[in-house]
């Protein structure tokens, strides 16, 4: 600033450049002051100071103002571009020339006038010293270079000694100037830095702006008090695709609502815009439509409002982007959540919605709402047999029928797998679930063509009734969820209604698998055998191995009440597995010609780890594979199921014998005889119980059972064999074994083991 020491950076650069242009605006004034002071002094003090004196000093003036026009003409040339110190002295020089050719002009007049003229000289350089202030004063080297020769030109001015207080108060007032023009100096060097840093910082604002307006996808936006779009910028005028010379004045919702404005009618977004420019709020992230070249687009606006430093309201100045892409995936996405994805039904959560809201529509009536649960039969055969990706097609054309069927207000969806929903917001006749339930059932059951393939399946319905079934969702729909349980156990194809009895049931059969949980951990079951024998020699033969169950407060309780729920509860496996270990433990306190039969399950035999299961219960028990007998029913041959095939053929391989058990009462096929060598068929004691009443059909099936195991090697056991009829009955149909309670109904181990001679009987390992 004083220009004794290099210039640091830009910013000093900056600053100079404003300090010369400072300075030359004032320049004309100082020459002109000069020029008014030199004819002053020529006429004020010629008559008593030498004119050869007046003369030099004269030359002497004009030539230090010819050599600072030069100075300063020289400078300006180069247009102030690469301004240094040297500059400021240069011009300080110029200064110190003005400062010493006034100093002499006291000296001269000090010298030769009077107390008039002394006067008279201090009023010119007062003038002339405040108008080298106000020119010097953005440059302090140059004001202090002119002022101080002034000072002491003062001195020499007033130097009689009564003439100390002028001298005193002159050169306080010079030092004044002096001072001044310092202060001034750095509040003009600051308050300029500051702007350049502030021009800088505007202009690097701009830059990044202008950069992000076009490599970005948003863009800038402002409005006047009048919320007309004003100093539209490109990127907005090529997002609404008009000109900006189009866009300048026009209203902001006139703009964003198209064709609506002439009408009137606004999307709500557009309503709230409105309210925020109304009461000049602050919003952000307010996504609203609107209308672009007749295409609906979805914008993300945000704006804070603009004042004056008077605080008068300006308009508004925000940033805009088109969320389009954003907002269709967000669409997307909550469609994904509210929809099943494969058929195009709501899912179970948007199912609830609907029932919640019919639920809290219908409440205080009765009848309210209903809910049906739909559950596809014989799906899963086909799943299995054909691939998921044919059950898949399946089940796209259930939802194409179910759709067609329900109509008006009923609500239909897929809850998950082959299950399905229907909610019925208002039902007026009782009669019209029946109805719909009867027309879902026949529809569904129609057969279907996928691909190749003709597919036949069924469909059972279960429905419940608000407020008598259920008071909220939760409860209607575990009524319904129970009711159509019901209609699966009574053999599916069928609606049922619930009924209170059926929670009853429920909790009984939740109950019986928490009280068989504890059994199969307290080791409550055992193991009762029941005899096989030769039906000609009555020779024991085998024990069929029944489990049982005894609870330590229900008492005994059926196999034909828990079985089902241990299947339902996958602990058919575990139970299963003890009970085969069990049998063969007990198994070698027998003779080692006497057989172990144990009945196993379809889910047993799907177990990947069942048949070293087997192995180890022979290994552990030390029993022969030829002495043990697994019976399995022909629903291991339903689905199809090749896994159950190859273990079948491992326990083959293994030497244990195969029995298949209640040939005749269930879907019999001669296919799976030919594929599994069985060693033993069973006949149901339906059969037995028929022909022993010579009702034709019973003895023509017991005939040909015989006849077909004689054909492929196979023995025939009669079950049920109860009177000496039924067993005469058997013996001439050609059975070879019977089984039943005219030899012996169920027993304990060590009744079995009674049955044979003590001396024929294995010890124990």
């Amino acid at each position: 600033m004083m220009g004794l020491s290099p210039m640091a950076g830009d910013s000093g650069a900056r600053v100079l450049e404003a300090q010369f242009r400072s300075a030359d605006a004032v320049v004309l004034l100082r020459h002109v002051l000069n020029l008014c002071g030199l004819m002053f002094v020529w006429q004020v003090f010629s008559h008593c100071c030498s004119p050869v004196a007046l003369a030099i000093w004269s030359v002497a003036l004009i030539g230090s103002t010819l050599t600072g026009l030069w100075l300063d003409r020289k400078r300006q040339r180069a247009n102030n571009i690469d301004l240094d110190s040297g500059d400021l002295r240069r011009h300080g020089f110029g200064a110190l020339l003005h400062g010493l050719v006034w100093a002499a002009c006291m000296v001269i007049v000090a010298n030769s006038g009077q107390t008039e003229e002394i006067v008279a000289l201090w009023t010119l350089i007062s003038c002339i010293m405040v108008c080298g202030a106000i020119s010097y004063a953005a440059t302090p080297l140059a004001a202090t270079a002119f002022l101080l020769p002034c000072i002491a030109g003062l001195f020499v001015m007033f130097d009689e000694g009564g003439q100390l207080p002028l001298r005193a108060m002159a050169t306080s007032y010079a030092l004044s100037l002096l001072a001044g023009c310092v202060i001034y100096a750095r509040t003009f060097a600051r308050q300029h830095d500051t702007t350049a840093q502030l021009e800088e910082k505007t202009q690097v604002v701009s830059l990044l702006l202008r950069e992000y307006e076009e490599g970005g996808s948003d863009w800038l936006w402002q409005t006047d008090a009048l919320r007309r779009i004003n100093g539209v910028s490109k990127r907005f005028a090529e997002t609404v695709g008009l000109a900006p010379e189009e866009l300048e004045g026009v209203p902001l919702v006139q703009i964003l609502s198209g064709s609506g404005w002439a009408t009137g009618q606004f999307a709500t977004g557009l309503h709230t815009l409105a309210d925020h420019l109304k009461r000049r709020e602050s919003f952000s992230n307010l996504v609203l439509p609107v209308e672009v070249q007749g295409n609906l687009r979805w914008w993300e606006l945000s704006a804070s409002p603009r004042y004056d430093e008077n605080q008068s309201f300006l308009g508004f100045r925000g940033v805009g982007s088109d969320v389009t892409i954003q907002r269709e995936s967000a669409d997307k996405i909550a469609l994904l959540a509210r929809f099943d994805p494969l058929t195009g039904l709501p899912n179970r959560s948007h199912l609830r919605e609907v029932l919640d809201q019919a639920m809290t529509a219908a409440a205080g009536r009765a009848p309210g709402c209903a809910f049906l649960m739909i559950d596809l039969d014989r799906f899963k055969s086909i799943n299995d047999t054909l691939g998921h990706q044919t059950g898949d097609k399946l089940l796209t054309q259930v939802a194409r029928r179910l759709r067609q069927i329900c109509s008006g207000q009923q609500f239909c969806g897929r809850i998950g797998g082959d299950e399905f929903a229907v909610v019925i917001p208002t039902v007026t006749d009782s009669h019209a679930i029946v109805r719909l339930s009867a027309a879902i059932i026949g529809s569904l059951s129609q057969p279907y063509q996928v691909d190749q393939h003709t597919l036949y399946i069924g469909a059972s319905v279960g429905s419940a009734l608000s407020p008598n079934d259920g008071r909220d969702s939760e409860a209607l729909i575990r009524s319904a969820d129970l009711a159509l349980y019901r209609a699966k156990d009574e053999g599916g194809g069928l609606h049922c209604a619930y009924e209170p009895q059926l929670h009853a049931r429920a909790e009984e059969r939740r109950l019986l698998e928490l009280a068989l949980r504890e059994a199969l951990e307290k080791d409550q079951l055992h193991v009762l055998y029941q005899p096989v024998v030769d039906a000609q020699s009555g020779v024991v033969l085998g024990f069929e191995a029944l489990v049982r169950w005894t609870h330590p407060e229900m008492g005994p309780i059926s196999p034909v009440k828990f079985v089902p729920v241990a299947e339902e509860a996958r602990l058919i496996a575990p139970i299963g597995e003890w009970v085969l270990r069990t049998a063969c433990m007990e198994a070698m306190n027998w003779p080692d010609d006497v057989k172990v039969a144990v009945n196993v399950s379809a889910e047993q035999l799907t177990h990947t780890s069942f048949v070293a299961a087997v192995v180890s219960a022979l290994a552990h028990s030390g029993l022969e594979a030829r002495r043990l007998e697994l019976e399995v029913t022909e629903s291991v041959f339903m689905n199809e199921d090749a896994g159950a095939l190859r273990v079948l053929d491992q326990l083959l391989a293994l030497g244990i014998q195969l029995s298949l058990d209640d040939f005749g009462t269930g879907y019999s096929s001669l296919g799976y005889l030919s594929r599994t060598k069985f060693n033993t068929i069973k006949i149901d004691r339906s059969f037995v119980v028929g022909a022993s009443k010579n009702i034709p059909e019973s003895l023509a099936i017991i005939r040909a059972v015989v006849t077909l195991a004689d054909s492929l090697g196979m023995a025939t056991t009669a079950e049920g064999v109860e009177t000496e009829v039924e067993l005469a009955m058997v013996q001439a149909l050609g059975c070879k074994k019977v089984q039943g309670y005219y030899f012996g109904r169920p027993m304990q181990a060590q009744d079995a083991a009674q049955l044979f001679p003590k001396d024929h009987a294995r010890a124990r390992a």
